[in-house]
């Protein structure tokens, strides 16, 4: 694992990207995030740079990964 960069554990990648562990977890398996694996633990770890990028995705589109966007509720 490169550790030039930080990395957060699913449950902090949850909070940063404002949706649920469950979600992260699913995003893993359909390859939507690149994950990496402690080697200690097996736990997942997402680079904050992946993050930051789907992140600034989903603020530009509206749309989440998974094809889900945010409703856009009359002004």
């Amino acid at each position: 694992m490169d550790d030039s960069g930080a990395y957060l554990t699913v449950k902090a990648a949850a909070q940063f990207l404002g949706v649920a562990v469950n979600t992260m977890r699913s995003w893993d398996r359909a390859g939507v995030i690149p994950v990496r694996r402690d080697p200690r633990n097996n736990y997942r770890l997402f680079a904050l740079a992946d993050l930051e990028k789907v992140r600034d995705e989903i603020e530009r589109t509206g749309t989440y990964p998974s094809g889900w966007q945010r409703p856009r509720w009359p002004r």
